[in-house]
């Protein structure tokens, strides 16, 4: 695991991403991660800290980890102790062996480090075997919005 670097190459994140994605693009959920640009991953990326995992030399999972200072959008995103992650992705042939979960791990460490009482991030709310999964890791349910990007009710987990 390490950080993006400014020679990784945003298009092929990208493509990383919709791939991650692909699975609940089928199932009709429309997330940001399934028809971004490069240009919007890069912007997220600029949002925070974005950290990758690499295996073999070839990038196979992302993570964006945001401070308080750089989460907002909804009410409880806009609480001064509350950081969040988002872009939060793993190679489909690769997901179940652990990256996604050390991702996870090195994110919640870095939340700590930045002082964040609470990291939560959102997801789709038919989405409940992510929603399942977050539970299993100890996040609960906070907060419901609706944002215009996406086609979905969203939960707030922290």
């Amino acid at each position: 695991m390490r950080a993006f670097r400014d020679d990784d190459s945003v298009a092929e994140l990208t493509a990383l991403l919709h791939r991650a994605y692909a699975a609940l693009a089928t199932l009709g959920l429309r997330f940001v991660a399934t028809y971004q640009d490069e240009a919007t991953t890069l912007e997220r990326i600029q949002e925070g800290e974005c950290f990758v995992a690499e295996l073999d030399g070839r990038v196979v999972g992302s993570i964006v980890f945001r401070d308080s200072a750089h989460t907002g959008g909804c009410d409880w995103y806009d609480r001064a102790d509350v950081a969040s992650f988002g872009q939060y992705g793993v190679e489909p042939s690769l997901q179940g062996c652990g990256i996604g979960s050390a991702l996870l791990d090195f994110v919640e460490n870095r939340a700590r480090e930045a002082g964040a009482e609470e990291l939560a991030l959102d997801t789709a709310e038919p989405a409940t075997h992510l929603i399942e999964l977050y539970a299993k890791k100890g996040y609960r349910i906070v907060d419901h919005v609706k944002w215009d990007v996406v086609n979905y009710g969203i939960v707030i987990l922290c």
